[in-house]
């Protein structure tokens, strides 16, 4: 009979460490991070239909969730990342009848396997946005 620790698989942690946290935050965000965390997953919170500053809350809905959109693959890029690596989406959305006409933007960026996606209805965002997004991206 073999003793248990001969039967017993190493298993190496991959969980983030508390050092590696980043907390970069815009005018808008206040004291929330744009990302946290750091390890096989990189979470992507609040990016709104920001261009140059602005929030976009006069545009459409399906208009601003391509702004958002738009800042994602920026954050992506920058991390070496692209849009097919997105696990998760939370859609924040303040206007509920918007719903289809969002859809279908977002459709236009995740054209083969749709991550997995909550959409929330809300009663107001930062900056009058009518839309906004968080996302959780696979590192390696």
């Amino acid at each position: 009979m073999a003793s248990e620790s001969t039967t017993r698989t190493r298993v190496v942690s991959r969980a983030s460490d508390a050092t590696r946290k980043q907390r970069d935050g815009t005018e808008f965000t206040g004291a929330f991070g744009q990302r946290t965390g750091d390890s096989d997953l990189l979470f992507v919170e609040g990016q709104l239909p920001e261009r140059d500053g602005t929030v976009e809350s006069n545009d459409s809905a399906s208009k601003q969730l391509e702004l958002c959109l738009e800042n994602l693959e920026s954050v992506l890029a920058q991390r070496g990342r692209t849009i097919e690596n997105v696990l998760q989406v939370t859609l924040y959305l303040a206007d509920m009848d918007a719903y289809e006409q969002v859809n279908e933007t977002y459709e236009q960026y995740f054209e083969e396997t749709y991550p997995a996606r909550t959409t929330v209805g809300v009663c107001e965002l930062l900056g009058g946005a009518t839309v906004t997004v968080d996302a959780v991206v696979a590192v390696e």
